[in-house]
């Protein structure tokens, strides 16, 4: 087994959403997603405490990527602007790796109660990263929460958008429209 190959990560991803989507999330093993990926199953467990976390893989470096663009945001932003540059930020880092695995890993996630509830939580995360990151602006608590929480329903939204558009569309378009969107909805609701 290729232990020290560059990708490992990548690798153990895609082999466990193929994985979940022959057979299944219970039937799927950590030493199959380990043989699928060409690793050893303790190189596995370097990268991910165990296998519902591949689900989650790219959260940490979204959570991330939302709250530096909200950080770089222009002084004077509004909350909402500066969510905007967030979820540019973090549109930029998803590519085809992204749009390919999307529709497996929703069919995994829609069949199983417990990647149901870590999906949730991974909802729960981004917003706590970009409320953090808006109250370190100086935004008020209140007003902080309710911009993160729009920023993940426009996060969410537009990468549905994106899946269903031409192939070589980018992400940020369709998160940065779905903002404008629940902002105009917003209005409505006085």
């Amino acid at each position: 087994m290729a232990r020290w190959e560059p990708g490992a990560r990548e690798r153990l991803v895609v082999a466990a959403v193929d994985l979940f989507t022959e057979q299944g999330y219970d039937a799927t093993s950590v030493a199959q997603i380990a043989e699928r990926a060409g690793v050893t199953k303790s190189t596995f467990f370097r990268y991910f405490p165990d296998k519902r976390e591949l689900l989650a893989a790219g959260q940490q470096t979204l959570s991330r990527l939302l709250a530096e663009g909200i950080a770089e945001a222009p002084e004077g932003a509004t909350p909402l602007e500066a969510v905007a540059a967030g979820l540019g930020r973090a549109s930029s880092a998803m590519g085809p790796m992204n749009r390919e695995l999307a529709p497996r890993l929703k069919a995994a996630i829609a069949a199983n109660s417990e990647l149901q509830e870590r999906d949730a939580l991974k909802s729960v995360g981004l917003a706590a990263a970009m409320t953090d990151a808006l109250r370190a602006r100086g935004v008020p608590d209140p007003t902080a929460h309710l911009a993160g929480e729009l920023g993940v329903l426009a996060f969410k939204r537009g990468y549905a958008q994106w899946l269903q558009a031409r192939h070589d569309a980018a992400l940020a378009p369709y998160t940065l429209a779905a903002l404008e969107e629940l902002r105009a909805a917003s209005r409505s609701l006085t």
